[in-house]
């Protein structure tokens, strides 16, 4: 069996597939934060897997964006080119909120006095202009031993193009420190731009330590369980990598869970026939979305942790994926001007929300969802955990209802009202700010918490069609069964397109794709599965940011024409980003970015049953008391069972359909329609 494990803020989901059947079966469990390893095996038990049944296990966490985002890492000592100890501090000298007079600059995760200067210098173009002074090395690896440090991020300049002295330094500092987890900026990143690749390679040293024995010891508890079968882990890039890789290069590991659910988004829109959809995952602690064009994931052309304001740069492939704290477990409370504020802080797991009955005691967005008859208290999580409606009632009318003057049921829709428009802000970042109209998109929704907000956030957005796939709930886990293999490659190649023929363009790419699939070959991938593809960050003559351009096989067919049809999708790709292009102007390459896909069996969707029109009358759960969107009383909502729904089954709203781990909302004068793969496809209407 293939088994999938994607442990979140507030629960852990398996998937198991099984090749020869074609059989899915899926698991939930709180997640453990005591010992993460405690939830996976309590999630694969509530599965009924057997671990010596499991073949293969791909694993996706958010153990590295957490330790970034809490600091919580090794004591990491950074070591640079004599004269640049200051650029991981000095930055960009950016302004994000230019009039706002609380701003804060990026703090770096590693000290001024713990950050060393080493004499050595490359030119720009990879020629050595002064050797790597060897006896100061050594000398600065016996102060950081003395110094207790855990972690070291050597990063030299110009070391994108020419890493010989990185690779003699790693080999000396490993030697004096031979505990120490130790890591490279050409082994990270090898782009240019020296400020984001120290602050890469700094986070990537920072929670070496932490991944390290993150994976030992979760190999050491699974082994002990019985797993005996091969791992993957997850990366940011939506592909499969081997555990070794991650152990050495664990900021790849930074959308790890997330990304999983795109995989899998991606995977039902192409069978469904869509090219254009928004894949939303709402969990218990947190809501991402990510964006899909003709097809394909766009990936991050910059990537802030903790977000761009203040965060510091990561430059990795990862998927482009705006996060916002606002999930099922996210608490609200009374500001200090009056309002209302829901998360981003999170009753997790442990306590949680309120109606757990756990120890929770302030008003989460899930409390709200049941005080307003959305959630059935007797059948969360398939009836294993009942809810207490009392408890949620008088801790959301105490502390939010009471304080405001509000009816109770008029507070808790201003709740997930207040939630609905910081998820909607985060979409609109994805889409609006970067010349993409919401309209032209569907909404695919998904998590525990996703498909009974998915209609709300579709009419914030002006966005017509939602989808709502299977198993929603663990949804993330079941892209990661569909991942494949992946490898992204980006290297800095600064140089006009006017100066380039297209041979010399093809074979530029073609020496990096070969570079890219040998990963692949080393984890046993015959040739005629990894498929490639090209790209290229392009910008005007005199521009300074670039952008992201797509390569098709068919801009190359003619190598003579291959030069204009790259500047004519750069052009296009302009003017869709910032509104205008200018095909007069000449144009330079500045990274070269080379896909290689190593494909693998995986489970497709499988086709329900057909049916008429009208469900059949055994997935009538009957009515339940339920206050709608805007209104202030509740009124009789007919309730549907979606495990009993057959493909072609129409239902109009308002209605619920409720499948024990999910719930999906359909609003008065939405209509519902079950689709050939069980996906529940919503019109929804907007005034």
């Amino acid at each position: 069996m293939r088994l999938a494990v994607d442990i979140g803020g507030t629960f852990t989901d398996v998937v198991a597939y099984d090749p020869r059947t074609g059989a899915v079966v899926e698991g939930k469990a709180p997640t453990t934060p005591e010992g993460r390893a405690e939830g996976i095996l309590q999630a694969v038990a509530a599965a009924g897997v057997l671990w010596p049944a499991v073949e293969f296990l791909i694993h996706g966490s958010t153990v590295v964006i957490n330790a970034l985002l809490e600091r919580k890492g090794a004591r990491t000592a950074l070591v640079t080119t004599e004269g640049f100890r200051d650029v991981y501090e000095i930055g960009r000298i950016n302004r994000p909120q230019s009039f706002f007079l609380g701003f804060r600059k990026p703090v770096p995760l590693v000290p001024r006095s713990w950050r060393f200067e080493v004499p050595e210098r490359l030119s720009a173009e990879g020629e050595v202009i002064r050797p790597l002074d060897r006896d100061a090395l050594v000398a600065l690896g016996q102060r950081l031993q003395r110094l207790g440090v855990e972690a070291v991020a050597v990063v030299f300049l110009h070391a994108y193009r020419n890493p010989v002295h990185e690779i003699e330094a790693k080999a000396i500092l490993q030697e004096v420190l031979p505990e120490a987890f130790i890591t490279c900026s050409h082994e990270v990143s090898r782009e240019y731009r020296e400020y984001e690749r120290t602050s890469t390679t700094a986070a990537n040293a920072f929670v070496g330590p932490v991944v390290r024995q993150y994976v030992q010891d979760l190999r050491r508890r699974m082994a002990g369980a019985g797993f005996e079968g091969r791992w993957a882990i997850l990366n940011s890039n939506g592909g499969l990598m081997q555990p070794e890789e991650a152990e050495s290069t664990p900021i790849a590991m930074m959308e790890s869970g997330p990304a999983g659910g795109v995989t899998g988004t991606q995977a039902l829109v192409h069978q469904l026939g869509i090219e254009y959809a928004i894949a939303f995952d709402m969990g218990g602690t947190t809501a991402k979305a990510a964006v899909i064009e003709a097809g394909v994931p766009r990936l991050a052309e910059d990537y802030f942790v903790g977000g761009y304001v203040e965060g510091l740069p990561i430059r990795i492939p990862v998927l482009d994926i705006v996060e916002v704290g606002t999930g099922g477990g996210s608490i609200a409370r009374v500001a200090p001007g009056g309002g209302i504020r829901v998360g981003p802080e999170s009753a997790g797991a442990q306590p949680g929300p309120v109606a757990y009955g756990l120890g929770g005691t302030e008003p989460t967005l899930t409390d709200a969802n049941l005080v307003l008859g959305r959630m059935d208290p007797e059948r969360f999580l398939q009836g294993r955990q009942r809810l207490d409606l009392q408890a949620a009632r008088l801790a959301l009318s105490e502390q939010i209802a009471g304080r405001l003057g509000l009816g109770l049921e008029e507070a808790a829709d201003g709740i997930v009202a207040i939630a609905v428009a910081q998820m909607g802000h985060g979409i609109r970042a994805l889409t609006t700010a970067r010349g993409l109209d919401p309209q032209d998109f569907t909404l695919v929704a998904y998590g525990g918490a996703g498909p009974l907000h998915a209609a709300l956030l579709a009419q914030e957005l002006y966005i017509p069609r939602v989808i709502v796939p299977p198993r929603p709930a663990v949804f993330s886990a079941l892209g990661m069964v569909m991942a494949d293999w992946r490898v992204d490659l980006v290297r800095t190649r600064i140089q006009p397109l006017a100066s380039l023929h297209g041979a010399e363009l093809i074979e530029q790419f073609a020496l990096l794709q070969a570079e890219a699939a040998e990963p692949l070959r080393r984890a046993s991938l015959a040739p005629e599965d990894l498929v490639g593809s090209w790209g290229a960050d392009m910008r005007y003559v005199g521009q300074e940011h670039t952008v992201t351009v797509r390569l098709p096989a068919e801009v190359f067919s003619d190598p003579a024409l291959a030069i204009p049809r790259v500047k004519q999708r750069f052009d296009q790709a302009h003017h869709l980003r910032y509104g205008y292009q200018a095909p007069e102007v000449p144009a330079e390459i500045v990274n070269l970015r080379v896909q290689i896909v190593g494909q693998v069996p995986k489970p497709g969707f499988p086709e329900l049953a057909v049916g008429d029109q009208h469900p059949p009358e055994e997935a009538r759960l009957g009515r339940r008391e339920v206050v709608l969107p805007g209104r202030s009383r509740a009124e009789a909502v007919a309730v549907w069972n979606r495990a009993a729904l057959m493909a072609g089954n129409r239902i109009r709203g308002p209605a619920l359909i409720d499948e024990g781990t999910s719930v999906t909302l359909l609003p008065e004068g939405g209509a519902l329609e079950v689709g050939r793969f069980g996906e529940l496809k919503m019109e929804v209407q907007w005034e």
